[in-house]
C-alpha cells in the first residue's frame, strides 16, 4: 500500500531540502519523511528544485512571546504605557500593534503573528525585470550559453554598468522559480540538461566499463608536453552513443577545448578509423599530433588510423575517464543537443558542424572566458 499524501511541517520541509541538496531521489526523500513521493515532487516542482531562502524576522519586529505578553496584559487591564515599560518598547509600538489586529477586545497573539508574517511578504523586484538586461540574457540563452557564461560575459561587456550585472545563480533561480515571472520556462530547453527542476551537484550517474585494446600504447607513454596543455595539437576522443547503435565521434583539442564532431555510420573499428581519418585530413596540417582515447573497442583499428594520419593514439587506463577530462566534459555539453535515448543515426555532418560551432563560440571559464575558437586561433598564431 502506498504512502498517503499530506502537508509537510516546517521541520520536514527543511529536511526535504537538505536531502534534495544531498542528491537523494524523490522516492528516498518520501521514505525518510514518511510521505508519498508525489508529495515530495509537488514541493520540489513548485520551487523548481531550488530551496527557498529561509524567512528572517526584522530585528525591530515584535516576536510571538511579546505578542502573547500584550495579550495577557490586555486581559489583565494593564495600561499600554505599563506594558511598553515592561517590554522595553515604545508606547506607540504597542498601540499600533493592538490597533492593527482587532483592538483591545479582539486582539489575539497567534492571529496577530500570522497576519504580521503575511504582511511582511514583500518579494524584491527581480533584477531581470529590467528589459535591457533581460533581453541580453534571453538572447544568450537562446544561443545555448550557460547562465555562468552569460554572467561572465555581461561583466566583461558592461564593466562600468552594474545594472547589466547579474549572477548565474539569479538566472537559474529565475528560470526555475516561475513565480518570479521574468524568464519563460521554455528557455530551460536551451540549458545543457533539459530539466524542469534544478538538481543538486550531488546527483550523478555512474559510468560504464570498457573493453580491451590489443597493442594499445598506454597514456603513461604520452609525452609530458601533452599533459600540461602548453601547446596545441593534442586531442582527446570518444564516441557519444545514441539508440539503435547510433554514434557520434567527439574530438576535443586539449589546449583550447576546440571541438570537432564526426558522423559515424557504424561502431565497428574499421568504420570508426576511416571516419576519423577522413575528418583529420580536413584539419590544418599538423594541428592533430596525438589522440588520447579510452578503452573502447571501436578504436581497435588504431594502427590503421595512425598510418593514414600520422597521428599517434594513446589509450587511457581502464575505468579512468578523468584521464580524458576535456572530452568527458564536452560529452556532457553535447547531451544538451543529443540527449540520452535519442537516435542520432539521421544527424547529418552539417548539423554536427553547426553544433560544434555553437560550442566553439561560447566562452569557457577554464579559458578565462575566451571561446575555444579564439584560444585555438591565438595558440596556432603563436606557435606558427
Amino acid at each position: 500500500m502506498g504512502r498517503s499524501r499530506r502537508r509537510l511541517s516546517a521541520d520536514e520541509l527543511r529536511q526535504l531540502w537538505t536531502l534534495w541538496k544531498a542528491g537523494e531521489t524523490l522516492a528516498a526523500i518520501g521514505m525518510a519523511l514518511g510521505t508519498a513521493r508525489d508529495s515530495v515532487y509537488t514541493v520540489v516542482r513548485r520551487y523548481g528544485g531550488v530551496a527557498p531562502r529561509p524567512r528572517v524576522r526584522a530585528a525591530r519586529a515584535l516576536t510571538l512571546p511579546e505578542r502573547e505578553e500584550i495579550s495577557r496584559g490586555l486581559a489583565a487591564g494593564t495600561s499600554l504605557r505599563a506594558l511598553a515599560r515592561a517590554m522595553g518598547r515604545a508606547p506607540s509600538t504597542i498601540s499600533r500593534e493592538i490597533r492593527r489586529h482587532g483592538g483591545a477586545t479582539q486582539y489575539r497573539a497567534t492571529v496577530a503573528e500570522h497576519r504580521a508574517w503575511r504582511r511582511a511578504e514583500r518579494p524584491k523586484r527581480c533584477r531581470l525585470a529590467c528589459a535591457r538586461l533581460r533581453g541580453a540574457v534571453v538572447r544568450k540563452l537562446r544561443a545555448d550559453w550557460s547562465p555562468e557564461q552569460i554572467a561572465r560575459w555581461l561583466r566583461m561587456t558592461y564593466p562600468t554598468d552594474p545594472r547589466m550585472h547579474i549572477s548565474h545563480e539569479t538566472i537559474y533561480r529565475t528560470l526555475y522559480v516561475q513565480a518570479r515571472g521574468a524568464l519563460k520556462q521554455e528557455l530551460t530547453a536551451h540549458l545543457r540538461r533539459h530539466r524542469v527542476v534544478r538538481h543538486s551537484r550531488a546527483n550523478r550517474t555512474k559510468g560504464q566499463g570498457r573493453g580491451q585494446i590489443v597493442d594499445a600504447i598506454s597514456i603513461a607513454e604520452r609525452p609530458p608536453s601533452v599533459e600540461d596543455r602548453a601547446v596545441p595539437g593534442h586531442w582527446e576522443g570518444d564516441l557519444l552513443a545514441g539508440t539503435k547503435q547510433s554514434n557520434i565521434a567527439t574530438l576535443v583539442e586539449r589546449h583550447s577545448r576546440y571541438v570537432v564532431l564526426v558522423r559515424v555510420r557504424t561502431r565497428d573499428a574499421a568504420s570508426v578509423a576511416k571516419a576519423l581519418a577522413r575528418r583529420v585530413h580536413h584539419l590544418p596540417a599538423g594541428l592533430m599530433q596525438s589522440l588520447t582515447w579510452d578503452r573502447g573497442l571501436e578504436m581497435a583499428d588504431h594502427k590503421t588510423f595512425t598510418i593514414d594520419t600520422n597521428v599517434q593514439v594513446y589509450f587511457c587506463d581502464p575505468r579512468s575517464p578523468w584521464q580524458r577530462g576535456s572530452n568527458e566534459n564536452t560529452n556532457g555539453l553535447l547531451r544538451q543537443y543529443f540527449p540520452k535515448g535519442v537516435d542520432v543515426s539521421n544527424v547529418t555532418q552539417r548539423q554536427l558542424d553547426a553544433v560544434a560551432k555553437r560550442l566553439n563560440t561560447r566562452p569557457r571559464e577554464t579559458l578565462d572566458w575566451k571561446t575555444p575558437a579564439q584560444a585555438l586561433a591565438a595558440a596556432v598564431a603563436t606557435t606558427g
